[in-house]
């Protein structure tokens, strides 16, 4: 009686709290400027903040840069989390229970190295440099069109390969399971800190202790940089950690 009570009651919970979520989100919406209406800060302010003081607020030459990476960083915080979420519900639902530690030394069919000469060779060529353009991409977001998600998407291609290659026992000697957790988690913590402190120190309108450098130069944009390193890092390993769970074999 005590069980079903508790179960009934959890789904009376879980509804309530549905409807409340939903009515929430009704609420907010109904509370939005009509779509495509002149004065609705989208259509004037709000691009027009970006467009006339990004450079002197965020450093970066690059706009798109300093809006996702400094007024609206917080939601490039959440889009990279949903990266990490997204590995970890794949590993929930591929994890084996009879094998505890499988996803720490799975069996995969792409594990043993290719022995094709010419796809080896030519590998040794075009791993280092997709990797070379993955981090100038990476490091060059502030200033031209690129950055952490685009970098780290053509770094985690060059992982892919080398995996495809040299097989994922080899690869995995640098970029094992539990390398990418604490590689995603440090690159995590480190966005999540960077940007609650600029919360408090380099909100809109209040100058920042961190300085921007000169617009146009490498070392400059602040925190804009390290962002990108961390989230072309998260978005890199992702990338080849996804492609790894999915391409696990049948052989045990």
């Amino acid at each position: 009686m005590n069980s079903w009570f508790a179960k009934n009651l959890f789904r009376v919970l879980c509804a309530f709290i549905c409807i409340c979520i939903v009515a929430i989100l009704l609420i907010t919406v109904s509370w939005l400027p009509a779509f495509g209406d002149p004065d609705s800060p989208t259509n004037n302010e709000v691009s027009a903040k970006y467009l006339e003081d990004g450079v002197e607020d965020t450093g970066a030459v690059n706009i798109v840069a300093g809006m996702i990476l400094d007024y609206r960083a917080f939601d490039t915080f959440g889009e990279t989390c949903v990266l990490f979420v997204a590995v970890c519900a794949i590993v929930a639902l591929m994890q084996d229970d009879r094998k505890p530690h499988a996803m720490d030394k799975p069996s995969y069919a792409s594990e043993r190295p290719r022995q094709d000469a010419i796809l080896r060779t030519t590998s040794l060529v075009q791993i280092p440099m997709i990797m070379i353009f993955g981090f100038y991409v990476i490091l060059n977001g502030h200033l031209s069109p690129g950055g952490g998600f685009s970098g780290g998407a053509i770094l985690g291609s060059a992982l892919i390969l080398h995996a495809n290659v040299y097989g994922v026992e080899h690869a995995s000697r640098f970029l094992s399971f539990k390398v990418y957790r604490r590689t995603v988690s440090v690159c995590l913590i480190f966005y999540a800190l960077a940007k609650g402190y600029s919360i408090y120190t380099g909100a809109n309108h209040i100058r920042s202790v961190i300085p921007l450098g000169t617009p146009g130069k490498l070392l400059s944009a602040g925190l804009i940089m390290p962002l990108n390193i961390a989230v072309g890092l998260v978005v890199a390993c992702t990338v080849y950690i996804i492609y790894i769970l999915f391409s696990k074999g049948d052989e045990e």
